[in-house]
């Protein structure tokens, strides 16, 4: 039974006492059906129709060739989820009983005895729903839960259809595939994206309990569903930089089921999760209660814990913070535990100050983040959901992704809007592995309705959030959605400028007047900006009800504001760094690439392996159809024609005889424009933090691909790296060298960029080189340069004009080196950093590339080591140059392996050589 079977199993975790009974609802012994279709097999929880589905054989891999489209009848359809008779439950008089889920997706009715429970509508809101009265008249038989979920975009269509419904001007929301998903609190990238398919899912995508509370004994009839532990300096305010000098304070705010004794108290420990010593334990004060919050705060001595950083910039200490709900004699009701750690993270957006005009500094107004009291350079990428569907989103998947995480020397994540709010389990990991977590609120590419039934949804949705993740070091910003200042609303100034006031105060009354006060209503420790970029902030006025005033376009000539976004699909432009955007950060940027072929393999037929074949063109969602056609060739072969042409325009494409090798060197290809071009901007980005523009951050899009399909990722969906991950685990070292050549002048120069806080000093050398290998002699540069480079500064080592080189450019390649002493921030050792860069002022695909792949007779660009399907293993360094008579000895980690380690047997190396050979 279910009882037996699960409760056992969240005991350990759950925060309850004796007298309470919690019944985990989680696993198999549920049923899926649609009477309709006749249709009845076994489900899961947590699951989603199509899994449990697709488990029953009922239908195909979701995954596989163009289901996304064929199986779309799932999401429009009803499906209802049946338990199993539940053992175990109390129908004693003065028992509470509750139905607790974490997450429905997304429209349900709910019945539990035969008797309807409730309705809901929000993918993203904790439901609870007080059934006490329901056993007393409910046979053991009939002791069943009944889930009932509506198809979300039938839905989402009859509620755009009701009468007197919001409409927005011609091109401002973005349709993908499914319409009308901004008017359901639904993951909004389930109805379709450019990189992701729209499979709309419904099921109990989280976990859910029933939970027995006892009232014969006053101290044990709560239960805590949720947690709000705030750390923060006395004094501290959101989006201002606090006084380090100042005390920790600890808010705890603890949400029950139940009725909470009259006397009740709350009480901390805080244990050292490493060493598992207590550091320090008491009495929370200025208790506050209502029926479901109980609240407390206390001052902690600062000099008792450590500071929690991210990677790269300190150690990561984490305590395990225990609080307890006591009644008389301190007796103990409920306890919660949370893994927490003191740091202060801020979105500074303040004013640039005199002491940073002195410094050269461009006025304007600053936008970067600041740990413990220091700026640092946030170097990563953006995280899109990791799978179609979250229950298939493991523990050890994401560890997993994780460990390439920091592998590529990244430090923070923007976890995209529209997305879901993850689950805990991944910022534990995000906490433990020191990355920073830029966290957004489910908006996107679309304004939202302001009525009032969709404004206390979202109000729900945000508070429940917030205070459930707000406890995690990681957590870095709020911020309201996905470029809804910098698309949205130019959209509707551009499309219907007689209505942009009115949008413009609906745009306000969502991520201003209501957003704002839950962020900051429930934490004084975390930052708040509306969109995720845009030109930040006007004033910030605590005396105001609603402390952010928003710039917009309230600019002044010459200055810089804000945070920057920048897609250039003209592939004629890029590595043309005057095309790229002047800001104070760059929140994301890209070009898309296609996957490798082991990839392919898993999810398209052998006869389809070719570049342009009818699957895979319709998995490229680049461009979208904008509606639900399945015959997207027109728009999709725009997408497919830009990597092709970067391809022909910038490298030796191949022409193989064989048609799968052909098509494998293409897909190749498309990832090192990929890489190339993101490694051009992101040495651009990082150059800033020295310049007047005082660049401090580069999050790249996109981190991780959703399925197998031509999308914008570094890492594949099974886990293998692109070439891209490699190339940004390179220039995302703390120490680089990189080249910078305007095409028109002539003008070059090479510089040297840290994100140390400290100076580093070393010495940057040049060797001029034909492809062949040979050196080239007599050039007026010279060999080496010695430098010091300041903290997350940038210093020039080279500048000269290769119009004044007499070089024949389509054959010279210059190889660049920089070794540097310097520390780490947060240590006083001394290390040696090291950075590899070449520069070639012409086309690859007009140099005399004349080498061979073992790189004995010639210099080797982008050498490319790469490894059969059924592993899924990262080498230590890939996807570069190789100079001859320098041989490279090259780690591995594997992360899956199927083959008990055959496949090192069948490892192969290449280069870009290699597309010129036609075998």
């Amino acid at each position: 039974m279910i009882f037996d079977q699960l409760s056992f199993a969240f005991a350990a975790a759950a925060p309850c006492v004796a007298a309470q009974t919690v019944i985990n609802l989680s696993g198999n012994d549920w049923t899926v059906q649609n009477e309709n279709l006749n249709i009845s097999v076994p489900g899961s929880l947590p699951s989603q129709a199509h899994l449990d589905l697709y488990n029953a054989e009922v239908i195909g891999n979701p995954y596989y060739g163009l289901n996304d489209f064929n199986l779309r009848w799932v999401a429009e359809t009803n499906w209802t989820y049946v338990s199993a008779p539940m053992t175990g439950l109390s129908n004693a008089t003065g028992t509470q009983t509750w139905l607790l889920f974490n997450g429905l997706d997304t429209f349900t009715s709910v019945v539990f005895c035969g008797q309807p429970v409730a309705a809901t509508n929000n993918q993203f809101r904790q439901y609870f729903f007080d059934v006490s009265g329901f056993l007393g008249s409910c046979a053991p038989e009939d002791a069943v839960l009944s889930i009932n979920f509506g198809s979300a975009p039938n839905i989402a269509d009859q509620i755009a259809a009701e009468p007197g419904q919001e409409t927005w001007p011609y091109g401002v929301d973005t349709v993908y595939e499914f319409p009308n998903r901004q008017f359901i609190r639904k993951e909004q990238s389930d109805f379709g994206w450019d990189w992701g398919p729209a499979f709309a899912p419904a099921g109990p995508w989280q976990p859910a309990y029933v939970i027995q509370l006892s009232s014969s004994n006053a101290s044990s009839d709560i239960y805590v569903r949720n947690s709000d532990f705030d750390i923060y300096r006395q004094g501290q305010l959101n989006n201002l930089p606090p006084d380090q000098t100042q005390p920790w304070v600890l808010n705890a705010s603890l949400d029950f089921l139940g009725t909470l004794p009259f006397n009740a108290g709350l009480m901390y420990t805080f244990v050292d999760s490493t060493t598992n010593v207590t550091i320090s334990s008491g009495i929370l004060s200025n208790i506050t209660s209502s029926n479901e919050t109980i609240t407390g705060t206390t001052v902690l001595d600062p000099s008792i814990y450590n500071l929690w950083w991210p990677r790269g910039l300190g150690a990561q200490n984490l305590y395990n913070l225990t609080v307890d709900v006591v009644g008389d004699g301190n007796t103990t009701i409920a306890s919660v535990n949370r893994r927490t750690g003191f740091r202060t993270i801020v979105l500074n957006g303040g004013p640039i100050t005199e002491e940073q005009l002195a410094q050269g500094i461009a006025n304007g107004n600053n936008w970067h983040f600041e740990i413990n009291g220091h700026e640092f350079y946030a170097k990563g990428s953006n995280f899109i959901p990791p799978d179609a569907f979250w229950p298939r989103v493991t523990q050890a998947k994401m560890q997993q992704l994780f460990d390439s995480i920091t592998a590529g020397n990244q430090n923070m994540l923007r976890v995209w809007a529209s997305g879901a709010y993850l689950p805990d389990f991944i910022y534990d990991i995000a906490d433990q592995e020191g990355i920073l977590m830029w966290s957004e609120f489910e908006f996107s590419d679309a304004l939202y309705p302001v009525n009032p039934e969709f404004i206390e949804n979202v109000v729900a949705e945000a508070t429940y959030n917030v205070r459930r993740i707000n406890h995690h070091p990681s957590l870095a910003l709020w911020a309201g959605g996905n470029e809804l200042e910098n698309d949205e609303l130019p959209a509707v100034n551009s499309s219907a400028p007689q209505e942009y006031g009115t949008y413009l105060a609906q745009y306000e009354q969502l991520f201003l007047d209501n957003l704002v006060p839950i962020v900051f209503g429930n934490s004084k420790s975390i930052s708040y900006t509306p969109t995720s970029s845009g030109n930040g902030y006007l004033e910030l006025n605590f005396s105001l009800p609603i402390p952010i005033v928003e710039r917009y376009n309230n600019v002044t000539p010459e200055y810089i504001y804000g945070d920057t976004d920048y897609y250039n699909y003209d592939s004629s432009v890029a590595f043309n760094d005057s095309s790229y955007p002047v800001g104070r950060f760059a929140n994301e940027f890209g070009f898309h690439s296609m996957p490798s072929l082991q990839s392919w393999q898993e999810a398209v037929s052998p006869s389809e392996l070719y570049f342009n074949s009818s699957t895979i063109m319709l998995r490229n969602h680049h461009y979208p159809s904008g509606n639900l056609n399945t015959s997207n060739y027109a728009n999709s072969s725009e997408g497919m024609g830009e990597m092709t042409i970067a391809a022909e325009r910038w490298y030796p494409v191949p022409n193989k005889t064989d048609s799968v090798a052909n098509f494998s060197a293409w897909c190749h290809t498309t990832q090192i424009f990929q890489a190339d071009f993101y490694t051009s901007e992101i040495q651009f980005y990082r150059r800033g933090s020295g310049f007047p523009n005082r660049q401090l951050g580069s999050l790249y899009w996109q981190l991780e691909d959703i399925w197998q399909a031509p999308t914008w990722a570094g890492i594949e969906y099974d886990g293998r790296w692109k070439t891209l991950h490699y190339a940004a685990q390179d220039i995302y070292q703390p120490v680089i060298i990189s080249p910078f050549f305007n095409v028109t002048t002539g003008d070059f120069q090479v510089y040297v960029t840290s994100d140390l806080w400290t100076p580093a000093s070393g010495t940057a050398t040049f060797q001029w080189l034909q492809w062949d290998g040979t050196p080239i002699a007599n050039l007026s540069t010279p060999s080496t340069v010695n430098f010091t480079v300041g903290g997350l500064n940038t210093t020039r080592v080279l500048a000269t004009n290769t119009n004044n080189l007499t070089i024949d450019y389509t054959n010279v390649i210059l190889y660049m080196n920089v070794t540097a002493q310097g520390s780490l921030p947060n240590t006083n050792t001394s290390r040696t950093f090291n950075h590899q860069n070449f520069f070639h002022a012409v086309s690859l695909a007009d140099a005399k590339l004349n080498f061979t792949v073992e790189a004995t007779t010639g210099v080797a660009a982008w050498t490319w080591l790469d490894y059969p399907a059924g592993t899924v293993a990262n080498f230590d360094s890939n996807a570069f140059l190789l100079l001859p008579g320098q041989p490279r000895s090259v780690g591995y980690t594997v992360k899956t392996d199927s083959s008990n380690g055959a496949w090192l047997g069948e490892v192969t190396v290449q280069s870009l050589w290699n597309n010129t050979l036609a075998d």
